[in-house]
């Protein structure tokens, strides 16, 4: 079982879905920064499949967004740290927390996250 999966299996009862977007305002390969109830997320669309991360790197604060994004890879601009957004596990250092991993849904065209509720 990956870590997505145990994030999934394991997401907080105090969870609901939100509506980020319409599917079509994403870009095929391409990371989208939000703000949405004081949590700051990206949403990626990747081989049509939609993901969804916290939008700041665990190393030290800097948008992910404003980064690189190879394949599920995204790299931190402000120090080089790489994360596997399907997992948010850490490929490459300085960072050495994982980010966390948003599930993720479409529903009539419309993008949904499971945000945690406050």
């Amino acid at each position: 079982m990956t870590t997505a999966e145990k994030s999934k299996d394991t997401a907080p009862q105090n969870s609901e879905w939100i509506i980020f977007c319409a599917l079509s305002d994403l870009q095929e390969d391409s990371v989208t920064p939000f703000d949405m109830n004081d949590r700051r997320v990206a949403i990626y669309l990747i081989d049509n499949k939609v993901y969804a991360t916290t939008n700041v790197c665990s190393h030290a604060f800097a948008l992910l967004s404003d980064g690189w994004l190879e394949g599920t890879l995204i790299e931190c601009p402000l120090h080089g740290a790489q994360f596997e957004i399907t997992s948010g596990e850490v490929v490459q250092g300085p960072a050495d927390c994982p980010i966390t991993v948003f599930e993720t849904k479409v529903e009539g065209g419309q993008v949904l996250v499971r945000l945690p509720v406050a």
